[in-house]
């Protein structure tokens, strides 16, 4: 189990990396904050460019909390906010990523949740600390609702600041 759990943290924690160094520093294809803001802009996220370097410090924290297994009930929750946010933005597409949709961001959120119920397993910083007993039911659902709460405060943000679509 324990080598299950150090791999899922890895895949999780390595593509939201590369989601995060997208955004902040333009790697792996990415735009940076100037090129990402005006997607952000159109979404209603404003102001972008700030927004975009909350959304990269986030994911960068959330991947670093996985993959390092230090505290990724807080990391969970950090990761399912922002990945709510970006699930939103794509909702109308549906969810095939194919056609635009939100399964990715989906799938990152799920699988962070997860994460947070599970707990990092022996092969962390958690447990070479002694944090074990910051996982569990209790903490996995504390995590969710900080997640919830924090994305949905954004997906209204975006949602009263969207620019209208055309007919």
């Amino acid at each position: 189990m324990d080598l299950g759990l150090l791999l899922l943290r890895l895949l999780l924690g390595g593509l939201l990396f590369g989601h995060g160094a997208q955004k902040m520093f333009g790697w792996f294809g990415g735009f940076g904050p100037t090129g990402t803001a005006g997607v952000f802009e159109s979404w209603g996220l404003r102001p972008g460019k700030a927004l975009v370097v909350v959304a990269a410090c986030c994911e960068l924290t959330a991947a670093a909390s996985m993959a390092l297994g230090l505290v990724p009930v807080l990391g969970a929750a950090v990761a399912l906010g922002t990945m709510l946010v970006a699930v939103s933005v794509n909702v109308s597409k549906g969810i095939w990523a194919q056609a635009g949709g939100y399964e990715l961001p989906l799938v990152y959120g799920v699988l962070a949740a997860g994460l947070g119920f599970t707990g990092p397993g022996r092969w962390s910083l958690d447990h070479t600390l002694g944090l074990d007993d910051l996982a569990g039911a209790r903490w996995g659902a504390a995590a969710v609702a900080l997640g919830l709460v924090a994305g949905l405060i954004l997906v209204g943000h975006a949602t009263r600041h969207r620019p209208p679509t055309a007919a």
